[in-house]
């Protein structure tokens, strides 16, 4: 999955796009000018090869939303969790709603899916977590992560899981550095595992690992490692679903060598896609390398991946559930437990 210069689809990144190792396409902020503009991108993507190409973007809210003017602006996860412990099945009810309304507002505009629900826990350390966390219970954030990812189905888009197994206890960025985690694999499965084994006994279609080093369990980041992604998330998890790799350009995958190295290594260890973003010269690279790399298994899982027929835009908004959602949104932002007592989840 690789990124993409600008609002447009440029001739060089076309023939890039064509390439058979190129299997999706990360939109950021420099993608988007109008709700229009960015459905006639996808439109393109795409035309371009068939079975499409997945169209990717990370949509959280929050910090994490990358288009802005033109689409509701959606709270963090974590103003749902902040009502969950008063008011706990109308912050669920919230949470379905919230995942809805992100969703179909992105298949409307041809975004197959969002990286999203974050099922790390927050701990009040991770800067980079933060409030992207539902809540720092577990339990909690699988039932509001589930809730979160039925209103995402029912508006036509998969959920992506992550930071497996959990980015939450760690203070370091791995957009900048390497963190490392040294609890053990007991700890670390009494708590941040629990939110995850929950949700792939709830149907998550898919699962980010972290760059995250448990020097406990394995040497390696999860996303690299065979005892991570093949012992504990498919054999004992018992996880069918897809896997991404985090973004290989990032600080936390540079300990596996260039990028041709990393992207072999997070693909020997198991993830079916892996991110490349923001170093065209490291795409050329992975993709003149690999070669003739081919993964049927890894590709009848990701063609499940796919968005489903949504809403077209202005018939969206005409919706009353989409006007509730939207108020329901902009409450949430501003006093979380006062939002939950309003009609917006009637």
């Amino acid at each position: 999955m690789v990124d993409l210069s600008g609002p447009e689809l440029l001739p060089d990144e076309e023939e890039m796009l064509r390439h058979p190792l190129v299997g999706g396409v990360l939109l950021f902020s420099r993608n988007y000018e109008s709700p229009e503009q960015v459905r006639e991108l996808t439109s393109r993507i795409h035309e371009l090869r068939e079975p499409q190409l997945l169209v990717a973007v990370d949509h959280e809210g929050g910090r994490v939303q990358r288009f802005r003017e033109g689409f509701t602006r959606l709270p963090a996860a974590g103003r749902i969790g902040e009502a969950y412990d008063s008011a706990p099945e109308r912050a669920a009810n919230a949470a379905e709603l919230c995942g809805w309304l992100m969703a179909s507002e992105l298949r409307a505009v041809g975004i197959d899916l969002s990286f999203a629900p974050v099922l790390d826990l927050y701990r009040g350390v991770s800067r980079v977590i933060d409030d992207r966390a539902f809540h720092r219970n577990p339990e909690a954030v699988a039932r509001l992560a589930r809730a979160y990812m039925k209103g995402m189905q029912q508006a036509g888009m998969a959920a992506v899981g992550k930071h497996f197994p959990g980015h939450g206890s760690v203070e370091a960025d791995s957009h900048s550095s390497l963190p490392i985690d040294s609890r053990s694999f007991a700890d670390i499965q009494a708590e941040d595992l629990l939110a995850f084994e929950r949700m792939i006994h709830y149907g998550l279609p898919a699962i980010m690992p972290a760059h995250v080093v448990y020097p406990a369990v394995d040497e390696r980041p999860a996303g690299f490692s065979l005892r991570w992604l093949q012992n504990v998330l498919r054999e004992q998890l018992g996880f069918r679903g897809a896997t991404f790799s985090d973004d290989l350009s990032m600080a936390g995958a540079s300990f596996a060598g260039d990028f041709a190295d990393r992207a072999h290594a997070a693909l020997t260890a198991g993830c079916d896609m892996v991110l490349l973003c923001n170093d065209r010269q490291g795409v050329q690279e992975v993709l003149r390398r690999l070669g003739s790399y081919r993964d049927p298994v890894a590709q009848a899982r990701l063609v499940r991946m796919h968005g489903r027929a949504g809403m077209a835009w202005d018939e969206l908004l005409g919706t009353e559930q989409w006007r509730r959602a939207v108020n329901l949104a902009e409450s949430l932002e501003r006093e979380p437990e006062l939002a939950l007592g309003d009609d917006y989840l009637s």
